[in-house]
């Protein structure tokens, strides 16, 4: 008899968002992550549709990472019926209940504010899911050691393993009837300021892997140069250089930098300010599991006295109406919501203001339109024009560019019987996928959203 695993594509197919993998096999449904679309708005509607297949029959949820994209579908899935274990690292556990809280939070605000202000077309306007939704789901985590098989049935295993990208982010082996199904998660990069080089797969018969920068080589910048030249301009145009960021990684990676060029003396004591409640938390991640960085404790201690870390909305408004020169380092990392907009709603439209962008920009976002040189902007519910200069460094970006997804590759000893490209744009995937096919002679397919594919195990 043919024992069949069935895969359901629910997300990060034909995108770069959404990452969300059901797999059904020998009586057991499990998901890989559980990612929330971002974007343009026919993928963020998506976030609003049920999911096509009885939720309350899943019996665990293993999460790569701790990102919005890999995990802020999850109050959803418990809105819906969902009971099961949600596994992964205590790291990435961590991190995803510090950005489900902060999203909650947002998600409630937003649509307290788009009702009061009635800039929305819904009515009632109702948050994408509360903080409550989002704290009983927080109740369901379990967390399971890097490199240590787990047993879910007779059949069923699967393993983390150590993969850069962010603090506690693995990719999965998944060992059903002993054929070997690998989920990239988000590919770190070798050579980087907190974090140990990724870890190898050793084996893959079903290879799912992400595509993010499946296209491009990350530029040989100078990072430190680039960004002590725009701190020296901010500070000759007696203006502001603000940088929207990530709160996980990039922000704590930003903060380093910035902290070791005042070391060397390559710029002068210009005030740095970080605004980014979650930022701060996820500070605190990196002070609990210090083996799963590089940052020492002393230089950790040293690096945040030197900053100004903002704790309340009222030094958000102390800090715009501050005439001195400075560095504002915000969330959110693509402009989609958080501190940075009241910052952007102020400064924006001022010629002596840098915006300096320092990661992907995912179609649809408003750091998209910026990268793009839109010369107006909406958030709000209004336009704002946008006079400041924009910026870009994209070699900060956290994901590995196409030369490192191949060295990832490297150590798999066996042809992987399929691999499914996922996690990228279609130009990304296209790239990839010839890449692959020329190199190594695998057999590479994009799956598009919603496919399901049967595969022999």
């Amino acid at each position: 008899m043919l024992n069949l695993a069935k895969v359901h594509f629910l997300g990060a197919a034909g995108t770069v968002t959404g990452s969300k993998f059901l797999i059904e096999a020998f009586d057991k449904q499990l998901m890989i992550d559980c990612g929330m679309f971002q974007g343009v708005k026919e993928l963020r509607e998506l976030n609003w549709k049920e999911l096509p297949f009885d939720v309350e029959k899943i019996d665990v949820v293993l999460l790569t990472h701790g990102h919005l994209d890999h995990v802020g579908f999850l109050p959803r899935l418990y809105k819906q019926g969902f009971r099961g274990k949600i596994i992964g690292t205590s790291p990435t556990l961590a991190i995803a209940e510090i950005i489900l809280k902060d999203s909650a939070k947002i998600h409630e605000e937003e649509a307290e504010k788009a009702a009061e202000e009635n800039y929305s077309k819904h009515n009632p306007v109702l948050p994408f899911y509360t903080v409550t939704e989002a704290e009983k789901t927080i109740g369901l985590f379990e967390p399971k050691e890097e490199g240590k098989w787990e047993s879910l049935s007779k059949e069923i295993s699967y393993r983390f393993q150590y993969n850069g990208h962010i603090i506690g982010a693995t990719f999965i082996e998944l060992e059903i009837n002993k054929k070997r199904f690998v989920f990239s998660g988000d590919v770190g990069r070798v050579n980087d300021y907190l974090l140990a080089a990724p870890k190898k797969p050793r084996w893959a018969d079903y290879l799912f892997l992400e595509s993010t920068y499946g296209h491009k080589l990350h530029p040989q910048e100078d990072i430190e140069e680039i960004l002590s030249e725009f701190i020296e301009e901010t500070i000759l145009n007696k203006g502001n250089l603000i940088i929207p960021s990530f709160a996980v990684e990039r922000l704590q990676i930003l903060m380093y930098i910035l902290w070791k060029l005042y070391k060397k003396n390559k710029i002068p004591g210009i005030p740095i300010f970080v605004d980014s409640p979650m930022g701060n938390n996820v500070l605190e991640v990196f002070k609990r599991y210090l083996q799963w960085h590089k940052l020492p404790m002393n230089e950790y201690k040293a690096m945040c006295s030197h900053m100004n870390i903002i704790e309340s909305y009222r030094e958000t408004w102390e800090t715009i109406d501050d005439s001195r020169s400075k560095i504002i380092i915000a969330g959110s990392g693509m402009v989609t919501g958080g501190r940075v907009l009241t910052y952007l709603s102020q400064l924006i439209d001022e010629p002596t203001t840098t915006i300096l962008l320092v990661g992907y920009q995912a179609e649809g976002t408003r750091g998209r339109q910026l990268q793009e040189g839109c010369h107006e902007i909406k958030f709000f519910g209004r336009y704002f024009p946008v006079k400041a200069k924009v910026r870009n460094i994209e070699s900060l970006s956290a994901h590995a560019d196409q030369q490192d997804l191949l060295n990832w590759l490297s150590e798999i000893k066996n042809i992987p019987e399929e691999v499914f490209l996922v996690h990228g744009e279609q130009t990304a995937l296209d790239a990839l996928r010839l890449k692959i096919q020329k190199e190594k002679k695998w057999n590479v397919f994009v799956p598009k959203l919603h496919a399901i594919k049967e595969l022999t195990v």
